[in-house]
């Protein structure tokens, strides 16, 4: 079914997600001529409703907002963007135009994991140049593998000295490129979480 932008005199609303973070970042408005801009450029554009024209966040700023996903509504006249932020939001300066952060360093420690998942789908998804990530998937599966089992032979090493920042430092190797290896492999951190929860008993 085709979005239905008469139902609201032209215009749908936009809500815009931080795609790795699930922060709500903004709401703008979408005509029909935007949403193919947004599309086809990969930066959300908007229609403004007050200038009464179309605009693409970012364009005076600098802090685009580049498109990892549109989703519409179970009505057809809302629209989910899933997008990464270059920088702040808000033309006050902040993260979100709600006064939140939107900052990794206020992720929970056990959630973490999960956002460095989702960094490491969109380096694989959206490469950017000199990025390690993308450099790791440049080399196939095989080196890959190969990587998660030096690391972890070089954690079981570390473990035989009583050198804790080196021994952290090693797992967090590890975990880093076993996520690596499990986005090459299509399968997500929760699948194997799922496995481990099976296996766990009382």
């Amino acid at each position: 079914m085709a979005l239905d932008f008469e139902k609201q005199g032209g215009l749908v609303p936009a809500i815009i997600q931080d795609a790795v973070t699930n922060k709500v970042l903004m709401l703008g408005y979408m005509n029909d001529e935007s949403l193919k801009i947004t599309r086809d450029r990969g930066l959300v554009t908007f229609w403004s409703r007050s200038r009464n024209t179309l605009w693409t966040k970012g364009e005076t700023s600098g802090n685009y907002l580049e498109v990892r996903e549109i989703i519409e509504d179970c009505d057809h006249d809302t629209l989910l963007i899933k997008a990464i932020p270059t920088g702040p939001v808000c033309h006050t300066g902040s993260d979100t135009c709600f006064s939140e952060e939107n900052n990794p360093e206020e992720i929970p420690t056990s959630d973490f994991l999960f956002y460095l998942e989702q960094i490491i789908h969109d380096r694989r998804d959206f490469p950017q140049e000199g990025s390690y990530t993308n450099h790791l998937f440049s080399r196939g599966i095989n080196k890959i593998a190969q990587k998660v089992g030096e690391e972890a032979v070089e954690l079981i090493i570390e473990s035989k000295d009583d050198n804790k920042d080196l021994f952290l430092g090693e797992a967090a190797d590890l975990l880093y490129h076993f996520l690596v290896l499990l986005t090459q492999k299509d399968v997500r951190l929760g699948e194997v979480v799922e496995v481990l929860k099976g296996r766990h008993s009382r």
